[in-house]
């Protein structure tokens, strides 16, 4: 008698626009296995509604022929759709369960048997709410008006404009049955797209959580450096610029260091790039380990990394830099290799008034390369 369960597989509220571009085949596959899936639930609707139908031509108030004429149409109709699903028609729609069409297949399944059959006219008209609380899950707005619109003009004209008599015959013990086998089988259904929209919504809170969780990383990622999992440079230059917007609004000291690993292409030449990248994520790991939370630290090039200190004045950081060019100089790298030594070469530079990243960048770039000249493993001052 009911689709109950017609259209509750699937995705949210869309229209019927044809899609763009194709999709990959994964999701073409799961979108038919989630149509037969609906399909079959609406065969066992209308069987247990045909089941009803049964009661009431044993009661002798519906002629035999009216079952079998209702399930095989609900069958016919759910055989359409089946097919062009089959034939991957659906996946042509933003809306591949074609929601719109189905609903008003069965809706005018139901109205043509209250035509019909009007002396249990109250069965075939029970199941029009519960259609129409199935597709609300999925259709738009717009597409719920217009199909409320047109059922609302095709019952108010059964009611209006014919004498149909509609009843709900309760006269025998067998139609007093069949009546609450009716009502029993579409409480039940609309109990069940209670709890399964109730299931949709904790499934999309909980997704929806995952993706900002997902987003959140995503955000992150792009942000590191995928080698040694520092900032990147876009990154840490972006850090840059707010570090010294905010030094500039504030009135605070602001310092940076540009950090080189010393003779760093001998060691991929001596001992290979994966041992030189093992280097490069044990020296961000050392580093990571003894700045401040405050601090700021990204990859800016190679084996060249910016360090950025707010709140630290010149003094603060070259004393800053020396302690970890020392941590870094006493690591026992021969983990890595036999006879292996890593040292630190780094530039330091303190914010000037109305200095520009760059020029800031500049001098630190140049008091490194002083600390290069003069023998490196140590730290020069801009």
């Amino acid at each position: 008698m009911s689709n109950a369960a017609s259209l509750l597989q699937g995705e949210g509220p869309v229209g019927s626009v044809p899609l763009a571009g194709g999709l990959p085949s994964d999701v073409l596959k799961r979108h038919v296995a989630q149509r037969r899936h609906t399909f079959a639930v609406q065969v066992v609707s209308y069987a247990l509604g045909t089941a009803a139908l049964l009661i009431y031509v044993h009661a002798g108030t519906i002629a035999p022929l009216i079952p079998s004429a209702f399930f095989l149409s609900g069958v016919a109709l759910i055989g359409v759709f089946a097919l062009l699903s089959e034939m991957q028609v659906n996946d042509r729609f933003d809306d591949h369960y074609l929601t719109v069409f189905q609903v008003a297949g069965h809706v005018v399944i139901q109205l043509g048997f209250l035509l019909v059959a009007p002396e249990i006219g109250y069965a075939f008209l029970n199941v029009l709410f519960l259609i129409f609380g199935v597709a609300a899950l999925r259709m738009t707005p717009l597409q719920a008006a217009i199909a409320w619109t047109l059922t609302a003009l095709a019952i108010a004209s059964i009611f209006l404009l014919t004498r149909v008599p509609i009843g709900m015959p309760v006269a025998s013990p067998v139609e007093r049955l069949a009546a609450a086998s009716c009502l029993i089988l579409t409480i039940g259904q609309c109990a069940f797209v209670g709890l399964y929209g109730d299931s949709l919504r904790k499934k999309l809170y909980k997704r929806g959580i995952e993706l900002s969780e997902a987003y959140k990383r995503i955000e992150e990622l792009a942000e590191l450096d995928e080698l040694t999992g520092s900032f990147n440079r876009r990154c840490i230059m972006r850090m840059l610029d707010d570090e010294i917007a905010r030094a500039y609004r504030s009135k605070t000291a602001c310092s940076i260091a540009l950090i080189d690993l010393d003779w760093f292409k001998r060691i991929n030449d001596a001992y290979g790039h994966p041992t030189g990248d093992e280097v490069l994520r044990a020296f961000a790991i050392s580093v990571f380990a003894n700045i401040r939370n405050i601090d700021r630290f990204g990859r800016y090039g190679g084996e060249e990394f910016l360090l950025v200190l707010p709140d630290t004045p010149h003094d603060g950081a070259a004393r800053i830099l020396d302690r970890l060019r020392a941590i870094i100089a006493d690591l026992d790298w021969s983990a890595f290799s036999p006879g292996m030594r890593v040292t630190i070469s780094a530039g330091v530079a303190t914010l000037n008034p109305n200095e520009t990243p760059d020029t800031l960048l500049a001098r630190a770039d140049s008091a490194l390369y002083a600390a290069k000249a003069r023998g490196r493993n140590r730290i020069a001052s801009a």
